[in-house]
């Protein structure tokens, strides 16, 4: 890419900030693989929108998961975007996968799971993984994709004061400039202890169409956000202000909310994730078990309905992340986002 292909170029721009680590371009090639489209569109300035596969690979039962890996990236195309889902094959990072190994990362059961700190075993073994949030922001921030799709994020633990169990995406998300389209974070968390460690950490957390953070399987927490914005150009507006700003680089967090029609009934998941507690405590779960436990539990005992709700709010978080890729892409302004009104007696400033 030469100097002239960059200047008020925003992804050529965002791809030369992702290699001040000190990393040369040979590098990075030699580490991680992108794909000759993904690798295209950056170039021409189009519009390009990470997935992960951590959902592909251990969120969903086969083989539906593959069908829905399949969809998730037709629905980026179908919004002017170009898909560029995130894994480790054998040893290689890969932002674009093919369709081989993309059903390769949906049907070997011996796929692990990568969070960013297992990236360099992964690659130094010759590993085959799913990347979760913080890999999948990793290597698509480091590739100059500015929009990530994702189901929900991870978070502070239940008991964290005792356990001191906290995602790995949270600290991650305080130092890449990505923008993270997300249901909020999973219900079984402390929500809102998650959002007041990404306040400590200088995460930019804003609702999309909602005053409230939303609650994964559910439209609403009934956590209050301080932002919020109301389309995809306003969206791209807060990402060009965070580029021409400089300084510290953080991501965005756009909660866009599952639709009410399509969330998990309130009172059902409020009763399931009760018993669901209960239970890991009765058993001694505790840990990095816990999560995968209570998911289980969720999708048994609401007979599926968790996981048509998860899948309602990705395909949500997709197709928004393709609309808000394509207005950062052609410089389109919104009005601006909304500042939340703080209620009488609230008090300003930090939750």
């Amino acid at each position: 890419m030469t100097d002239s292909a960059a200047v008020g170029h925003p992804v050529a721009g965002a791809r030369q900030r992702g290699l001040r680590d000190g990393r040369s371009r040979q590098e990075w090639d030699m580490s991680t693989q992108v794909s000759e489209e993904v690798r295209e569109a950056l170039h021409e300035g189009r519009p390009v929108v990470a997935l992960e596969s951590t959902i592909i690979a251990h969120g969903l039962p086969r083989p539906r998961n593959l069908a829905v890996a399949l969809e998730l990236e037709e629905l980026v195309r179908a919004g002017g975007a170009v898909p560029a889902t995130v894994a480790v094959v054998d040893g290689t990072a890969r932002v674009g996968l093919d369709r081989a190994a993309l059903t390769r990362i949906a049907e070997d059961p011996a796929v692990r799971k990568l969070g960013h700190r297992d990236l360099a075993p992964a690659l130094a073994a010759g590993a085959t993984g799913a990347t979760t949030v913080s890999a999948t922001a990793w290597l698509a921030d480091a590739a100059g994709i500015r929009v990530f799709a994702t189901g929900g994020l991870g978070g502070v633990h239940r008991g964290w004061t005792e356990t001191q169990d906290e995602s790995a995406d949270l600290r991650l998300l305080a130092r890449v400039g990505i923008t993270v389209v997300c249901a909020g974070v999973k219900s079984i968390l402390d929500v809102p202890a998650t959002l007041q460690r990404l306040e400590t950490l200088g995460v930019t957390v804003v609702g999309y169409g909602t005053e409230h953070f939303p609650g994964f399987y559910l439209s609403s927490s009934g956590e209050p956000v301080d932002w919020t914005l109301r389309s995809p150009a306003e969206v791209a507006g807060v990402i060009r202000a965070q580029d021409r700003l400089g300084g510290p680089r953080a991501a965005l967090i756009v909660a866009n909310p599952v639709p009410v029609a399509e969330q998990l009934d309130p009172a059902l998941h409020d009763r399931v994730l009760a018993g669901g507690l209960a239970e890991a405590k009765e058993k001694g779960i505790t840990g990095q078990a816990v999560t995968p436990f209570l998911l289980e539990y969720l999708t048994v005992h609401t007979e599926g309905a968790s996981l048509e709700a998860n899948l309602a709010a990705v395909r949500g978080n997709v197709r928004l992340a393709a609309s808000i890729a394509g207005a950062y892409g052609t410089g389109a302004y919104g009005a601006g986002p909304a500042p939340r009104t703080p209620e009488p007696g609230s008090g300003a400033g930090g939750r």
